[in-house]
């Protein structure tokens, strides 16, 4: 009888008495190289700790013409198998030359193979679905990421491989994609949410209708609030967020899933806005990642934007069309906003764009309330060339109340505000 030696690779197996049990190095080949240089028969056996090995017959002797070959029983369904019959003799000749097992001369492959029980600590398995199904990963080589699914709702990952993965997947360097995979994940959360804006009802019972799964959150004084509020509620990894001041797109369905490789991130969809006819991130549905919303630094280290004050990334996909002209106050406080934002953004990155849709902002709009979409752009600038190097006076166009005041104050000599908010 040959000897046995077991790779130890996280599992458990039952093997005869006189087997030997040897630390696994990393991949396959660099084991056995060690392994064949202690041989003491014409032969070893190399098998793993990963497989079940109740009926194997390890009195098997390959024929004199395969003698110099390496004969290798698949694992499961995967034909690069971790049960071997080596020839020592023969081994030694080409190991120098061997930078991965699969260049040996010859090999021979053993379909009726052994049942491979467990991945030990090779992989773990990450599932985003109540998907389940069997996948034998092929263990010769390096440990290559599996990701099964259009978005990678079903990961296979390699456990020694870990400190790669910085803020995302994709640091890591071997991935393979499985898309014909069919895996079915839970749609996201959709969370509308309102303060007083004179549609909100409307455009809630809209979504509603459509998706009776929505969630809404109103009324919460200030947007990290409200934000976390939503988080809260929600029961999905990411969620939806709808803004009241929005209408839902006719084609827009919340099928999208986020690529789970990405890691945690929030993601932006364009809105069609309907006073100006820009179409852009602003105002558009976004999904937010529940962690990071949970998780996020104190509002006052953020920047002024708080979505793109974390990580994010932009769908170019309309989910919304823009309709916030319905008040003077509701007008102006979301071009005020927005031109401050445009502003610095264009003070510290300026492209053609940006300056674009500043441009826009300050000369274009229709409808009953366009003068006030203007205005509130120009007074937005305005202010920002002020305060641009005070964060504290420029994060406060995330108060409601706040806004409500300076927008009294812009127009209080001209008629009662009350009477513009009607």
């Amino acid at each position: 009888m040959f000897d046995i030696y077991c790779m130890q690779m996280g599992g458990k197996t039952n093997l005869p008495k006189n087997a030997q049990y040897t630390r696994y190095n990393n991949t396959h080949l660099a084991t056995i190289k060690r392994i064949v240089k202690k041989a003491q028969t014409e032969y070893v056996w190399v098998v793993s700790d990963l497989c079940d090995y109740t009926n194997f017959d390890f009195t098997w002797q390959p024929v004199p013409w395969e003698a110099d070959q390496i004969h290798c029983w698949a694992s499961n369904n995967q034909q690069y198998g971790d049960t071997f019959l080596i020839p020592v003799s023969a081994f030694k000749r080409q190991a120098d030359t061997l930078k991965v097992l699969g260049w040996y001369k010859h090999i021979n492959w053993h379909s009726d193979g052994v049942r491979r029980t467990t991945l030990g600590n090779m992989y773990d398995w990450i599932y985003y679905s109540n998907a389940r199904f069997e996948f034998t990963p092929n263990l010769w080589e390096k440990r290559i990421l599996h990701s099964f699914g259009k978005n990678g709702s079903v990961l296979l990952v390699p456990r020694d491989c870990k400190q790669y993965f910085r803020t995302q997947y994709y640091d890591y360097p071997y991935i393979l994609r499985h898309t014909d995979w069919k895996v079915n994940e839970k749609p996201q959360d959709i969370v509308f949410i309102s303060y007083e804006e004179k549609n909100a009802d409307l455009n809630y019972n809209i979504l509603k209708k459509r998706y009776p799964r929505a969630k809404r959150v109103h009324g919460i004084k200030g947007m990290e609030k409200a934000y976390y509020e939503a988080a809260r509620i929600s029961e999905t990894d990411w969620f939806f967020a709808v803004f009241a001041k929005t209408r839902l797109h006719e084609d827009f369905d919340f099928s999208y899933l986020p690529d789970r490789l990405q890691g945690d991130k929030h993601y932006i969809f364009n809105c069609k806005n309907k006073i100006n006819g820009l179409e852009y991130g602003h105002m558009g549905v976004i999904l937010y990642n529940r962690n990071l919303v949970l998780n996020s630094p104190d509002f006052d280290t953020l920047g002024l934007d708080y979505t793109m004050s974390h990580r994010h990334d932009v769908v170019p996909q309309v989910s919304c069309y823009g309709v916030f002209d319905t008040s003077p106050f509701e007008t102006w406080r979301s071009a005020f906003r927005e031109a401050i934002k445009l502003a610095q953004l264009l003070d510290k990155n300026p492209t053609i764009e940006t300056r674009y849709r500043l441009k826009v902002w300050r000369t274009v709009a229709h409808g009953d309330f366009a003068q006030y979409c203007i205005d509130g752009a120009n007074h937005g600038v305005e202010y920002y060339k002020l305060f641009k190097n005070n964060s504290f006076e420029l994060k406060k166009i995330n108060s409601w109340d706040w806004l409500w005041g300076y927008f009294d104050g812009k127009y209080w000599n001209e008629f009662s505000v009350k009477s513009l908010c009607i």
